[in-house]
């Protein structure tokens, strides 16, 4: 049995911290209330029995034997033990501080979203949605621009305006053409107000619904957006297509462009579909010729979209595209030209696939604002929201002209008026508060009147009264808030104190780890080991190569050291040279496995008395990597280079190129013979060389344990066993099992802990509490 600490939101240091505590799932806030039966007494505080039975029904919930005396007593126990640390904790004062205080706030702020929406309203919104990505609108609009915050005459004039618009349309008149001299959306003069197919979560959503109310051929009454009045036209309604997703080569070509230039791009886009005709490779030809440098390193390959998602000509050829692998001709877009592949389509996912992202979208989507709506006027009710409508008028009378400027004050006399304007709960809210809140939100307006702006910000000041009302009033209105809220508290204090007493203590404190180790070597015992390497290979074949190579032990590192370059007729390093051979050096002596050979060159047009330049310069090199504390034996000569008449260009690059020293890197690591086994096939060869236990590696285990060689096959893999040695059962070394110990050192300075904690808070249970809960 074990508790949860949920602390999803953590970083993950803490996370880790967290899963090894083995905490309590939440524990709740004090209580002043002695009547209430208590289940255990902690020095002078008590669990209460209602807070306890909170806690071990959430993390027992469906266990059959939950309620059994040894289940109870054993949970108990472990609750007390975290209590006692949350007290501790506190008693350090380390909830007082700025840095827990703020961290806490965050995370409240977090877990009251939950409770500060309808979820009733949310629901039906995702349900709506869902069922609406089922179909695709296509659908014309006239918009009349209006600001969401405009007067309200300059509101009721658009309305007119937008009304007399949809009376016209509604008497037969043609829709586009109206639109392309009326509507004040910018692109209503090219496309007569068609905004092509759409679906759910891809235009506002009052627009939106009244979209998918209104009945294809019909004409929507005049809809409110945050952009102004619309009427709708919807043309036609359609499955939804799903999404798809394609590649496509793409030549540019844009309007306007010269048209010698609009003519050598469609017979260039022309050309390569002949080519594709051909079946020759799509990626090369992508690689080659798309100019979308965004997708032309990955064959052209596009994100998946759905309807909406592109430019209307691009969409429609690639939906209209039915197989995998078809290719469609070449299509224009403002872009350019196109040729399209399909790669895969997709209809719409179950709604259980698609829920959870659903209500992401929805809380992010204007739809929110039914649901803010919804909750506020509930909020209101349940908190009695009562308003002095007097007082109120009397407030608003202070607007004036500075409040389009956003320099508006209030003087001293309105400073020290209590007047309640509303109030909820009984608690009130004045004319001061409001036109404090006034003065910090005003912002500058181009506009609409100052009253109007006024009314504005007081109803934005209910609206926030009521929000940071029910926030400060969740944990008294909502258990499992107050209880999860409590949960985070506790685990943000424990985090600093178990650090301290247990985690770093355990890791820093090397004496006491030795210790403890040595008080306890009988626990870190070592059973009958194999020194042996097993080597598993995909076929007989590759075993044998690789058995080839065994006896050597020198196996070739695939990342060859840079050249050192010289001058002409010189041996001696460069400020250039030495660099790389620092790198080089350092290499070497933190892998003792490692070996280098060197082998210098020279270019045959150096001066022939000098043509030991060669030895000389390797000699040079090997010289400087002995000084530099690389073991001699690590680095040898091999036969010299031929001196090289120039590259075919003759130049000086070329000819310095043969003035050189050059090296060949070796190791006789296991590790990297398999890397060099496995180039072509990643899982050719496994090499695995260590002391074995019984029972570690199926393979070894199927053989005899005596020194010898074995072969075996197991899996349809051929394996090598080379056991050197076996080794009689021994104390480990610390460090051999230092992570093991210092794990059960932390469990032990953790006891330690809770025995003293324990003295300090004695700890008394009440077991007719314990037994009630039993018997229930």
């Amino acid at each position: 049995m074990k508790f949860v600490l949920n602390l999803s939101m953590r970083s993950n240091s803490l996370l880790v911290a967290v899963a090894a505590l083995l905490l309590a799932g939440c524990t709740a806030s004090k209580k002043t209330d002695t009547k209430e039966p208590v289940i255990a007494t902690l020095g002078a505080q008590p669990i209460y029995a209602s807070e306890f039975r909170y806690v071990y029904d959430k993390n027992n919930n469906g266990n059959d034997d939950a309620y059994s005396k040894e289940s109870i007593s054993e949970y108990l126990e472990l609750y007390t033990n975290f209590k006692l640390k949350v007290m501790e904790a506190e008693s350090r004062g380390l909830d007082t501080t700025m840095s827990f205080k703020r961290e806490l706030e965050g995370y409240k702020e977090q877990l009251a979203q939950p409770y500060l929406t309808e979820k009733s309203v949310t629901d039906n919104l995702v349900q709506e949605a869902y069922e609406r990505l089922k179909k695709e609108v296509n659908a014309s609009h006239i918009l009349l621009t209006v600001s969401q915050d405009a007067d309200p005459q300059d509101t009721l004039a658009a309305f007119n305006q937008i009304m007399e618009l949809h009376k016209r349309a509604a008497a037969g008149e043609d829709f586009s053409k109206l639109a392309r001299e009326n509507s004040q959306d910018p692109s209503a003069a090219e496309n007569g107000g068609n905004l092509g197919y759409f679906t759910a979560m891809q235009m506002v959503y009052p627009f939106e619904d009244a979209a998918y109310k209104t009945a294809p051929g019909q004409i929507s009454q005049p809809v409110r957006t945050r952009f102004g009045y619309h009427i709708i036209k919807v043309n036609d309604v359609r499955p939804a297509q799903g999404e798809v997703k394609v590649a496509h080569i793409m030549v540019r070509s844009t309007p306007g462009m010269p048209k010698a230039d609009s003519l050598a791009a469609k017979q260039r886009v022309d050309a390569i579909y002949k080519r594709v005709q051909r079946n020759e490779n799509w990626d090369k030809l992508v690689a080659e010729f798309s100019e979308d440098a965004n997708s032309a390193a990955n064959g052209g390959e596009l994100p998946w979209f759905g309807t909406g998602r592109m430019i209307p000509a691009f969409e429609d050829v690639a939906f209209k595209l039915k197989k995998e692998g078809e290719i469609a001709p070449p299509v224009a877009t403002p872009y350019g030209w196109h040729i399209i592949k399909m790669i895969e389509k997709k209809g719409l996912p179950p709604y259980e696939e698609m829920e959870q992202s659903l209500r992401n979208r929805v809380a992010k989507d204007s739809r929110s604002e039914l649901n803010k709506a919804a909750f506020l006027k509930r909020i209101k009710t349940e908190n009695n929201f009562t308003e002095d409508a007097a007082a109120k008028s009397q407030a608003l009378s202070k607007a004036n002209d500075n409040l389009l400027q956003a320099t508006w004050d209030f003087d001293a006399a309105d400073k020290a008026n209590n007047t309640p304007l509303f109030s909820i709960q009984g608690k009130p809210y004045t004319t001061s508060d409001f036109y404090t809140y006034v003065k910090a939100e005003q912002r500058p307006r181009t506009k609409g009147s100052a009253a109007h702006h006024m009314n504005l910000l007081y109803d934005a000041f209910v609206n926030k009264s009521l929000l940071d009302f029910e926030k400060a009033n969740l944990e008294n209105k909502h258990t499992d808030y107050r209880m999860l809220v409590q949960e985070y508290h506790d685990g943000i204090l424990l985090f600093q104190l178990m650090d301290e007493k247990v985690w770093s203590k355990a890791v820093e404190d090397t004496t006491g780890l030795k210790a403890y180790f040595e008080q306890n070597r009988e626990k870190y015992q070592w059973g009958q080991r194999a020194d042996a390497t097993v080597i598993s290979a995909a076929s007989k074949d590759v075993l044998a190569k690789v058995q080839q190579q065994l006896a050597t032990r020198k196996y070739e590192v695939s990342t060859k050291p840079a050249d050192v370059l010289f001058a002409t007729n010189k041996a001696e390093l460069t400020k250039e040279a030495t660099a790389p051979l620092d790198e080089l050096a350092n290499r070497l002596q933190n892998n003792p496995r490692l070996t280098l050979t060197i082998q210098g060159h020279a270019d045959a047009r150096e001066d022939a008395a000098s043509k030991d330049l060669a030895q000389k310069r390797a000699q040079a090199v090997q010289a400087y990597l002995v000084q530099k504390g690389v073991a001699a034996a690590q680095v040898t000569m091999q036969a010299l280079g031929k001196t090289k008449q120039a590259g075919p260009d003759n130049t000086e690059t070329g000819r310095r190129r043969n003035r050189r020293a050059s090296f060949v890197l070796y190791s006789s690591d296991l590790n990297v013979l398999a890397e060099n086994m496995n180039k072509e096939n990643p899982l050719s060869v496994q090499i695995t060389e260590k002391k074995f236990q019984k029972g570690e590696n199926k393979a070894l285990d199927q053989v005899k344990w005596e020194k010898g060689t074995y072969t075996v096959q197991q899996n349809g893999r051929e394996y090598l066993i080379i056991i050197s040695n076996i080794l009689a059962p021994e104390p480990k070394q610390l460090s051999e099992v230092r992570g093991v110990v210092t794990s059960d050192y932390q469990n032990h300075l953790e006891q330690e802990w809770i025995k003293q904690l324990r003295e300090k808070y004695p700890v008394s249970v009440n077991q007719a509490e314990v037994g009630k809960l039993i018997s229930q």
